[in-house]
């Protein structure tokens, strides 16, 4: 069973106040595979984001990065997959996770939006089609709801930093198997690594 992905989108915040804050790890993640192939990626307005086209294990993907703010992600993500036709089953999403802790990231297929603001938008964007991909990058939990808003917006200690760039560079080695169709061999693998 191949996961057939086509598109593989990073989410964060625009502009140079929220570079390198935790809920933009999954746009870190699509710079860093676009980096790894060589490709740049170029503001493209009818996606309404960041785009490059890269082949890796001989697939070939489409990145995207929105440029549009974090609760209106599936505005560039519908944009684009409409455009070159690809169905939500296709669709890698890369996003910051609190419930995982940060230095661990994890694959996973389909669920709600488990309160991510990102994908709160994307689900009705794709016809309410929840069956997307996730690459879900953990940034830990503040330990309390009132510290949420704060701790998604703020950038990581120097240590928290290490860890999630360690998890991102695990998560690129594991995506070929996952493009590939290994998904349960690309999930063991990435699920069994933390960082220290």
């Amino acid at each position: 069973m191949t996961a057939n992905i086509k598109l593989i989108a990073g989410l964060g915040n625009p502009g140079s106040d929220y570079r390198g804050t935790r809920h933009n790890a999954g746009a870190d993640f699509v710079e860093a595979l676009a980096r790894q192939c060589g490709a740049t990626l170029q503001s493209e307005g009818r996606f309404f984001g960041l785009t490059a086209r890269i082949t890796l294990a001989g697939h070939d993907l489409r990145l995207l990065i929105p440029t549009t703010f974090m609760n209106r992600s599936g505005q560039a993500v519908a944009a684009m997959a409409g455009f070159y036709k690809i169905d939500p089953e296709q669709i890698l999403i890369a996003h910051d996770e609190l419930d995982i802790p940060a230095g661990q990231a994890r694959f996973k297929q389909g669920g709600g939006h488990g309160g991510h603001n990102g994908l709160r938008d994307i689900v009705p964007a794709l016809g309410n089609n929840k069956n997307f991909h996730r690459l879900r990058i953990g940034i830990g939990h503040p330990g309390h709801a009132s510290r949420v808003t704060g701790h998604v917006l703020g950038k990581p200690t120097a240590d928290e930093r290490v860890r999630i760039d360690q998890s991102i560079d695990e998560a690129l080695d594991a995506l070929p198997l996952l493009l590939d169709g290994n998904t349960s061999r690309a999930m063991s693998r990435l699920h069994s690594f933390s960082a220290a």
